[in-house]
């Protein structure tokens, strides 16, 4: 944007107009001033000069060292000017627009009431937020947003209940940086982990990365970590910033993110772990009596919102809740038809045991008989499944729906190969529907203990065709004793590309003594990089006494990047006091990349005399990044 007289734009006006004042307060003239900032005559005059060009970094910094002004402000408005803060053209911008151009709703800041403005004008459309109650969690906020007005990049993770109001409080937070006209990076499109791993590196200075929900970004199984390892490489490079980086995040999820893996076992979240690590702050799920307090005060104002949810809120502080339209979700959901609450109840249950966020109608309608009681089914009419969808879509205090169509977004790019691109067809056909947040939480919360009925397990195995959806339903069905569920949901998991689905059933064909068709979901699972079924048969087959069966799969298992086998079955070997066939086990395994198998064979060759040979291997070891035979045999 530039001003219309000058042609200048406004970041640049005002930078003039602080130096300006600057060198007034410092009573200096400009030739003075180019001595103590270091600089030429010229140079400090352009800088001042209205129709002249806009100062380097360099030479802003030097002024507003040289009076006192703060260095970081005038930076920013230097970037602005120059285009590469977003406030004029030239260089091209990162993600993101100004915070001014954003409005609340985009950002998923729940609507509350109707689509009217709080005050008694008429204007059509205009979606309303209530007054707002500053608390607790707003002062770590101001001071992220303080420290990065000041230069400093921060992070901070709002952890609370749905509708607790994380949302909203990050939106006001950003205020202040939208009249230093920040930038703010919402990343949702092809789909929220694609758009933040495809941008973040892109991301420039004085921009508010905006991570709402932010379990769809560290969570995501395949990207959650280099997510999490790009956004911590933006807060530590200070060539990038200053940045905001905002989330929100469920307490289950950010408990899910932070607990310690057990000892030996897989850690998938350890950079999740360390991003979030003294960075969370929890937000209360309701308001205590100075929030409550303040929000009376404001509704005695004439804040509408405010004092029509008040009428409900005011014992129990669930404020935004029922703002955000979470009580009436409940009492639609606890008075509606039979067949609309045995649809709401078989969503409830698919997303608590392991269904992803769209539920497709098939899976919804097939699923639902058994949660009724007999006279209901019997009462059903034709067009039941017709007429409760449509009513689980009318819309609640808050423009929400217990149970709403959605529409997937569509990949925009090609998709990388996966194990499931290479099984049937996985792609969900026909309408799916997106259970409400709040109900979400609520079956979570109430139905823990219950299993759901066989209409449930049948449809999902009829109609669900997400392999990790399909594995979880098969964990969930072992824990509630629905073993043969479980069984044919595991099948259908394998055919659909779940590895961990594959593993299983290899497992349990060995143990049934069908070596063959073990060996070939192992090696399936294998292709698709989870050698943990030939791992397993090795050891198995060793145990049993077939040695060149297991050497056989430990091989297998090396040639796809695992040598963890063969390394045990030479220990087993070494143990058994075999040291030939454990010696030759221990090369294989080093000529496959084990630098511990190599230790091991300095260690039998130092203990067998050969000190030469020892040091060799030690040597090499070394070289290749493992120093532990270092320790082990001494100084050479």
């Amino acid at each position: 944007m530039r001003d219309e007289q000058s042609g200048h734009s406004p970041a640049l006006i005002e930078l003039r107009r602080r130096l300006a004042e600057g060198l007034a307060r410092m009573r200096l003239n400009k030739t003075d001033l180019a001595g103590r900032a270091g600089l030429g005559r010229t140079t400090v005059s352009q800088a001042f000069q209205t129709d002249g060009p806009i100062p380097s970094a360099q030479t802003v910094v030097a002024l507003a060292r040289a009076l006192k002004l703060p260095v970081e402000e005038l930076l920013a408005l230097q970037r602005d000017a120059a285009g590469r803060g977003g406030g004029g053209s030239g260089e091209r911008r990162g993600p993101g627009r100004l915070i001014g151009e954003w409005k609340p709703h985009d950002l998923e800041v729940h609507p509350a009431g109707h689509s009217k403005v709080v005050d008694d004008s008429d204007a059509p459309g205009t979606r309303a937020l209530p007054g707002y109650v500053r608390r607790d969690h707003d002062r770590v906020l101001a001071e992220a947003v303080s420290d990065v007005a000041a230069g400093r990049s921060r992070i901070v993770v709002l952890v609370g209940s749905s509708s607790t109001g994380k949302t909203r409080a990050c939106w006001e937070a950003v205020q202040p940086l939208a009249q230093k006209r920040w930038r703010l990076w919402h990343p949702f499109d092809p789909t929220r982990a694609e758009a933040a791993l495809e941008d973040l590196h892109r991301v420039q200075p004085r921009t508010v990365v905006w991570l709402n929900e932010a379990q769809h970004y560290l969570g995501n199984r395949s990207a959650g970590e280099r997510i999490a390892a790009a956004v911590h490489h933006l807060l530590v490079s200070p060539e990038r910033g200053p940045v905001l980086v905002l989330g929100t995040l469920w307490p289950e999820y950010a408990h899910q993110y932070m607990t310690l893996p057990a000892p030996g076992g897989e850690d998938p979240h350890s950079r999740v772990r360390e991003l979030l690590s003294g960075r969370t702050v929890t937000i209360p799920h309701s308001f205590d009596a100075p929030a409550l307090a303040a929000a009376a005060a404001l509704a005695e104002g004439g804040d509408r919102l405010l004092a029509d949810a008040l009428t409900r809120a005011h014992t129990d502080g669930r404020v935004t809740q029922d703002l955000a339209g979470a009580p009436e979700l409940l009492t639609r959901y606890q008075h509606a038809s039979p067949p609309a609450k045995a649809l709401l109840e078989a969503a409830m249950d698919a997303r608590r045991l392991g269904v992803g966020l769209h539920l497709p109608q098939a899976f919804l309608t097939d699923a639902a008989p058994d949660y009724l009681s007999q006279t209901e089914y019997d009462e059903l009419t034709d067009d039941w499944a017709e007429a409760a969808f449509a009513e689980l879509a009318e819309p609640v205090h808050g423009k929400q729906a217990p149970l709403r169509r959605t529409t997937p977004r569509p990949p925009r790019r090609p998709s990388t190969p996966s194990p499931a691109a290479a099984s049937p067809a996985a792609g969900t056909t026909g309408p799916v529907y997106r259970l409400a947040d709040y109900l979400e939480q609520h079956g979570r919360t109430t139905r823990t203990h219950l299993c759901p009925p066989s209409s449930f397990w049948y449809a999902a195995h009829a109609h669900l065709t997400h392999p990790d959806e399909l594995n979880n339903l098969t964990l969930a069905a072992e824990a509630r004793h629905r073993l043969q569920w479980a069984r044919h949901l595991r099948h259908r998991a394998a055919e659909y590309g779940n590895t961990d689905a594959l593993v299983r059933l290899a497992v349990s064909r060995e143990e049934a003594g069908d070596q063959q068709v073990a060996e070939i979901l192992a090696q399936e699972a294998a292709e698709h990089s989870n050698t943990r079924a030939l791992v397993h048969l090795a050891e198995r087959r060793e145990r049993t006494g077939d040695r060149p069966g297991a050497e056989t799969l430990a091989r297998q298992a090396a040639e796809h990047g695992n040598t963890d086998a063969l390394y045990r079955l030479a220990v087993s070997r070494e143990e058994a006091g075999d040291r030939q066939s454990a010696e030759t086990l221990y090369w294989q395994a080093v000529h496959h990349g084990d630098t511990e198998a190599l230790v091991r064979l300095a260690e039998i060759r130092e203990a067998a005399g050969d000190r030469q040979s020892a040091e060799t291997m030690a040597r090499q070891a070394t070289e290749h990044g493992n120093t532990r035979a270092l320790y082990r045999l001494g100084p050479f």
